[in-house]
């Protein structure tokens, strides 16, 4: 991404016809470019000022609200012009290249994507967590997204990981003061109650970990995988989610041989189902072609890769022991959901059932009973009903951060425990974790990165 600092302009409203439209300059100094557009007007800063839009041979192209913010008080830190007229497309077009046409001299072009927030971040009017929030707020489809995005535009998120970093210098400055001075003989861990406050550092980071953890669910939507024994019913519940016949389901057993997704929102909330091939590694191998053998090989593959798991079962022939094997494979860190399909059959009642090993739901799939409780139980893994504690809408690289802080702290905490006291990679530990941490707000990325996050962005933000 370009990050020089000649003024830019764009349109920074949505494509299509809408009843305002709103083109955006910004650059260090705008003067001559509102002496070019308004050359008998004077525009006061931070103030609304109604008139024509004239194009070069003064002919009228638009009236409406012009609006101008002096650096350092605007969204970017320099100064910013804000065209505000008629929705047109064709009219925002007119105006966009007015600008452009107006401030040639002065080297006005075209924004790239995410420029405005890019010069706002490099200005310190945001940091990185709170410029990607911006991206997050716009793209929301739920009001528990949008309130996420939200508290995390106001710094919430940023603050809470200042926070960590600061406590982890604290620490750093107790053992690096310790290897400056190592003729002091004291029992330096137990002194500074070194170890109190790592681990306490550590549920800190842990409690912000599973917070960002479930709001990146509520972002990115879960990988609901459906599993289970061929012809239990997993292509029928696939349909009966997403209201639609998206699989192919008969009574044949083995009828998916590969994955099938499809991303469905439940109260605006993103899942992406994956139906995968019916699952009987101990039956007899004779019976599995290859292609079907090739499509269970890809089944523990996605099963891996889960948010959560749905484990369908058939209620009408009860638990079997090939049911039991293919749970004994999942892993105990992904969420397990236990459903008991074909009550039609069984003759079961619709109901959830909280057990010790996991959550037990029974419906049918095919007379779509029962699959309201099974969508409110997935909105609920979401964080969609979240109460109390505050969700960040993290994104993967703020979890990978996270993680790798999080890894740091237990090898600190490993060298601590350690006879000999190996303060030396403590202390790098330490630095270690709060380089991961600083990388989220901004404090430390590369110019790289940067570009990446930042591209992402629309035109006009």
């Amino acid at each position: 991404m370009n990050s020089d600092s000649s003024p830019i302009a764009a349109i920074a409203t949505a494509p299509g016809r809408g009843g305002i439209g709103v083109v955006r300059v910004s650059g260090a100094e705008l003067t001559p470019l509102i002496t070019a557009l308004f050359p008998n007007v004077t525009l006061q800063a931070r103030h609304a000022t109604y008139l024509p839009f004239l194009d070069a041979d003064g002919s009228v192209i638009d009236q409406g609200l012009a609006l101008y913010f002096k650096a350092p008080h605007s969204y970017t830190g320099q100064d910013v012009l804000e065209l505000q007229g008629h929705g047109g497309p064709v009219v925002l077009q007119m105006l966009l290249a007015r600008c452009l046409e107006a401030g040639k001299e002065m080297g006005v072009r075209l924004a790239q994507p995410g420029e405005f927030t890019q010069r706002a971040f490099l200005n310190d009017k945001l940091d990185l967590a709170q410029a990607e929030a911006v991206a997050d707020l716009i793209e929301a489809s739920t009001e528990a997204a949008v309130k996420s995005a939200s508290q995390s535009l106001s710094g919430a998120f940023s603050k809470v990981i200042h926070e960590l970093v600061d406590q982890v210098v604290q620490l750093r400055m107790l053992v690096e003061a310790t290897l400056d001075f190592p003729e002091e003989e004291i029992d330096f861990l137990e002194k500074s109650d070194a170890r109190g406050q790592l681990s306490r550092i550590q549920l800190a980071l842990k409690k912000v970990l599973d917070q960002a953890s479930q709001g990146a669910m509520l972002r990115d939507g879960l990988n609901v995988v459906l599993a289970g024994q061929p012809n239990v019913g997993k292509s029928s519940l696939l349909n009966a989610l997403a209201g639609d016949d998206i699989a192919i389901v008969t009574p044949i057993a083995g009828t998916t041989r590969d994955k099938v997704v499809e991303t469905i929102h439940i109260e605006g909330v993103p899942l992406n189902v994956i139906d995968t091939a019916g699952i009987r590694d101990s039956l007899n191998e004779d019976a599995i072609d290859v292609v079907e053998r090739i499509g269970i090989q890809r089944t523990w593959t996605e099963v891996a890769k889960a948010d959560v798991i749905l484990h369908l079962m058939d209620a009408s022939r009860g638990p079997t022991r090939e049911d039991e094997l293919i749970t004994e494979r999942f892993s105990p860190d992904i969420p397990v959901i236990r459903v008991w399909n074909k009550i039609d059959l069984s003759g079961h009642q619709a109901a959830v059932d909280v057990l010790p090993d996991a959550i037990h739901i029974y419906l049918s799939a095919h007379e779509h009973i029962g699959i309201d409780l099974l969508r409110a139980q997935l909105l609920k893994i979401a964080g969609w009903e979240q109460t109390g504690e505050s969700l960040y809408l993290a994104r993967e690289r703020h979890l990978h951060a996270l993680h790798l802080a999080s890894d740091h702290l237990d090898n600190a905490a490993y060298h601590a425990e350690q006879t000999d006291q190996a303060l030396d990679l403590f202390a790098e530990e330490l630095r270690l974790t709060q380089d991961s941490l600083n990388s989220i707000t901004g404090a430390f990325s590369s110019d790289d990165l940067l570009g990446v996050i930042f591209s992402r962005f629309c035109i006009g933000k």
